[in-house]
């Protein structure tokens, strides 16, 4: 059996606890018990990956290939990698694909760049065209303006399968195009920034595919380009074409950036028409993202996936920015599946709170902030700890998301005493508005004290008892001046207490 698992530092140990359910394991965390020792979230954690390792690494001759690995220590918790791969890993054959100079203790092989007749081969596309011999003079120019980058030379070959064009009039072009200017992006790291400028034509190249998407059969392709354009902000795995159509539809319109140099390439655009690339569907536009090479297929539920590859995702960041990003994490809130959609989950809520030393780049209103904290993190967060054994990361996502209302509740007491201290005339042109932000409020308080019992559950779960304790309290006084003494919700959060006492007695 072969096991294939991204090695991108932000989703390498979901994406190794993901092979759970490939080998059938169970690595959820211990449920509520009140006999018995209750092992710490430490011990749960490490147990999880035991399991797997166990599994892994044992007589059965798997293949487990780690793709694009970025660090050998783990992004979360700082565990090496030694600690999840061992040295003696049985029958079990690991390769690791990465731009690392070294990593533990395994050979390395260099690749060197491709051969000039695989190069050949990729420009030629999968038509396999023949090309007089001037022809194969610009796709030897292609070749060395692109340094034999094999994504590169596939862009080539792509464009060149689908669209009825020349390699003299594609490589005229896209030379034509202009250099992207040599602006810095607070939310592009130092290593994407260095790789953009110094692949100069690579850029140029998807930026000519970028017009070719909206300008498909003379008309724009709206969908296809949004597509594109929000597909950067999702996690480095398979998507599906349903979710990034919605992603898509929330997008702001698309300026169009290029008219200062549509001619050069209206050649191209003639090319287009009739040549089967005018999507009309969701499914359509991914397919057509797929055809022009800048993303492949990919195996997973039933209906169309795709997986963009890293630099169309770098380029497409940079193309539109931000405002894609906050559409990225409107469609995942609207239909973000935790069981099939965990990474792209996790990948928003990286957008909208940040972690570690990261700021957030996505800001959402109040009632948007409390949509997605109800509707995409707490789900993420209790599944990331039941099912995965992801314990200490779940808890502080729960603990960000109350931070996170605990402000909002600030700004609406900043509002009301601003309210109150205002002329009469002031306060009777906003009263409607006051009105809503109380029911928001409202909102607001509520859901902050679902997460502390939500917490205090969890913390429950890992001998947390103190901690669980104080969370429980503070939950039931809001229950109790919100709701009342009586209300369910508040009865509930007794009974939490109650068990976090009664289990705190025992130890």
């Amino acid at each position: 059996m072969v096991l294939w698992v991204g090695g991108e530092a932000r989703y390498f140990r979901q994406n190794l606890l993901n092979l759970s359910q490939n080998l059938g394991l169970d690595v959820s965390a211990d449920a509520e018990k009140e006999r018995g020792r209750i092992r710490s979230f430490k011990e749960q954690e490490n147990e999880a990956f035991e399991r797997i390792k166990r599994e892994l690494f044992r007589d059965m001759p798997y293949l487990l290939i780690i793709d694009n690995l970025e660090t050998e220590r783990d992004w979360w918790e700082g565990k090496d990698l030694h600690d999840l791969i061992p040295r003696n890993t049985g029958g079990t054959h690991v390769i690791i694909t990465t731009r690392l100079s070294k990593t533990m203790n395994f050979d390395i092989m260099q690749l060197p760049p491709l051969e000039l007749t695989d190069a050949m081969v990729l420009m030629r596309g999968k038509r396999k065209r023949d090309y007089p011999t001037e022809e194969l003079q610009f796709l030897h120019r292609f070749e060395e303006e692109l340094g034999r980058l094999s994504f590169g030379l596939w862009l080539v070959g792509s464009l060149l399968s689908e669209l009825a064009i020349s390699p003299c009039a594609l490589f005229e072009a896209v030379n034509q195009i202009p250099v992207a200017d040599d602006s810095t992006y607070s939310f592009m790291s130092m290593s994407d920034e260095q790789y953009c400028k110094s692949n100069p034509f690579l850029m140029k190249l998807l930026h000519f595919s970028f017009i070719i998407l909206q300008q498909t059969n003379g008309r724009k392709n709206l969908l296809a380009s949004r597509m594109l354009l929000v597909g950067a902000w999702f996690a480095p795995a398979p998507i599906s074409a349903a979710l990034l159509a919605t992603a898509a539809k929330k997008m702001p319109a698309i300026g169009n950036g290029f008219r200062k140099w549509t001619k050069c390439v209206s050649l191209a655009f003639s090319c287009c028409s009739g040549c089967g690339l005018a999507p009309q569907s969701e499914e359509d536009s991914a397919t057509l993202l797929v055809k022009l090479g800048l993303a492949r297929r990919a195996n997973r539920q039933p209906g169309c996936w795709i997986q963009f590859h890293p630099i169309t995702q770098v380029f497409a960041r940079r193309k539109e920015g931000l405002s894609a990003a906050k559409a990225t994490v409107q469609g995942v809130r609207k239909v973000g599946n935790p069981s099939i959609n965990t990474n792209h989950l996790w990948a928003s809520a990286f957008l909208v709170f940040g972690f570690k030393s990261e700021p957030p780049l996505v800001q959402l209103k109040a009632i948007d902030m409390v949509l997605y904290i109800k509707k995409t993190a707490v789900p993420l967060a209790i599944r990331a700890f039941t099912t995965f054994s992801i314990c200490n990361s779940a808890l502080e996502l729960l603990k960000v998301c109350t931070n996170v209302l605990e402000e909002v509740e600030k700004s609406f007491v900043s509002q009301i005493q601003d309210w109150c201290h205002g002329s009469l005339c002031w306060k009777r042109n906003i009263h409607g508005h006051q009105r809503v932000d109380e029911y928001l409020w409202q909102d607001v308080t509520l859901l902050k004290a679902c997460l502390l019992e939500t917490r205090a559950k969890l913390l429950l779960r890992g001998g947390h008892f103190d901690g669980g304790e104080e969370l429980c309290r503070t939950c039931i006084s809001i229950r109790t001046v919100m709701l009342g003494h009586d209300h369910a919700q508040t009865l509930a959060a007794q009974e939490t207490l109650a068990k976090l006492v009664r289990m705190r007695s025992k130890v």
